[in-house]
């Protein structure tokens, strides 16, 4: 089950729609769904998540917990609203598309895609453009 859960003023629309596409892309890395959690929240909210949890003194766009039991995705998604908007501007995109992109991101995490160095990210942003194309919203 895919929730989505607010911390600040922000509210996703296309909910339903958001929720297929992210379980399909789930189905189509064989793995399975189980409880995933999407919190949106502020910059200084996930700082402190950053700073309290993973000892990282910076802001951040995503931060995912994984809780998953194998290929049965479980976990804490949360989304900074604050440093998606800036970002946009700063990559010359659409709220909608960047949004977009971290909810899929903090997902992808879960199926074993990393990010931490060159090749893994090319591979993550590949898999990100990939999902972001098959999106009815």
């Amino acid at each position: 089950m895919i929730s989505f859960n607010y911390e600040t003023e922000f509210s996703l629309e296309h909910t339903d729609q958001i929720s297929e596409w992210i379980s399909k892309a789930i189905t189509e890395e064989n793995c399975k769904e189980g409880e995933i959690n999407y919190i949106f929240c502020s910059d200084d909210y996930l700082h402190k998540l950053n700073v309290d949890f993973l000892d990282h003194d910076t802001l951040t766009d995503v931060i995912s917990f994984d809780y998953s039991l194998g290929k049965e995705l479980h976990g804490d998604i949360y989304i900074s609203v604050d440093r998606v908007k800036e970002n946009a501007v700063d990559f010359k995109t659409l709220f909608k598309d960047e949004i977009s992109r971290v909810i899929i991101h903090g997902v992808l995490h879960y199926c074993g895609y990393k990010d931490k160095n060159d090749e893994d990210e090319k591979m993550m942003r590949s898999k990100e453009e990939y999902y972001l194309a098959k999106r009815n919203f």
